[in-house]
């Protein structure tokens, strides 16, 4: 198996002040463990990071960008979700 036909994965670093994991970049390897040394390596080699993350790119699952309206637009028709849509009782609004 060449470099070429190893499996894709996506690195996520999470740094020592951050709360989430980023998206750092992409790299390929043989197996997980390899992804992870390969990640840590490449990715923080000035001890960024506190925790990695890898995913194999293909186990993604994503929605399609180019379907923005139809995924995303159904939200905006539940007008609850925003605050809003409440009234504020005068009393909480004076605090």
């Amino acid at each position: 198996m060449t470099e070429k036909n190893w499996p894709l994965y996506e690195v996520f670093i999470r740094s020592k002040s951050g709360l989430s994991h980023r998206h750092a970049g992409s790299i390929h390897a043989t197996d997980d463990q390899m992804a992870l040394d390969n990640a840590r390596d490449t990715y923080t080699r000035r001890n960024e990071g506190v925790s990695i993350w890898v995913v194999r790119s293909d186990k993604i699952v994503a929605s399609d960008p180019a379907e923005y309206a139809a995924f995303f637009e159904p939200a905006k028709d539940k007008i609850y979700r925003h605050p809003t849509f409440y009234d504020i009782p005068e009393e909480v609004g004076n605090m």
